[in-house]
């Protein structure tokens, strides 16, 4: 069985898009890993910049407008990832407060810190690389839903072996966070198609 450290980075995006349990629970424990993920969303926030920006294309929008729409709908993949984490780790943080008697007769649990929860969740952005099918005419909308719902379902995964919690409590965690930030990408797309128009 190989670890993380020992995997190429083929390997390592073909995990994250397979949901390999494994990824998720060794990610945090390796530095370099960190780059890896981080680079995964800087492709998946490119990638839906390019979707979005061939759109505005259609409606004939102006060069600045073209440009100031990508940079929006990057940044809104990049701090669409920060406040997931954010969420996740506050929420896993709030959910892992055990009780007195319970720490009385096991070891305490210590949480992942914001930080090692960055590469597991940036590792489960990977189907988001995908993000520039959008502008297939007809099936643009339900390949961005698919999308969004694939990176879910490995967020899911990711928190349950990072935080060692049951996928119910993982599902609740992911899942308060996730329609916010589907929300708030979806406002920017549609503000920005609006001024195009």
């Amino acid at each position: 069985m190989q670890t993380v450290s020992q995997r190429g980075i083929r390997r390592v995006i073909w995990d994250a898009l397979t949901l390999d349990e494994r990824l998720y629970t060794d990610a945090h424990e390796h530095p370099r890993y960190r780059r890896i993920a981080q680079w995964i969303v800087a492709f998946a926030a490119i990638s839906h910049a390019i979707g979005s920006t061939v759109i505005l294309l259609v409606y004939r929008a102006s060069v600045p407008l073209l440009l100031l729409g990508f940079l929006l709908n990057s940044l809104s993949v990049f701090l669409g990832y920060y406040f997931w984490t954010l969420t996740i780790w506050k929420i896993g943080r709030w959910l892992h407060r055990p009780s007195k008697a319970r720490q009385a007769k096991t070891e305490p649990f210590s949480p992942p810190s914001f930080k090692d929860l960055l590469s597991p969740i940036g590792f489960a952005h990977t189907p988001q690389v995908f993000n520039f099918l959008t502008v297939i005419p007809l099936l643009g909308r339900p390949i961005e839903i698919g999308l969004a719902l694939w990176s879910l379902l490995a967020v899911i995964v990711a928190v349950r072996h990072g935080l060692s919690v049951s996928l119910w409590r993982s599902s609740l965690i992911c899942g308060i966070g996730w329609p916010l930030v589907q929300v708030a990408i979806g406002v920017i797309q549609i503000w920005v198609q609006g001024w195009a128009e």
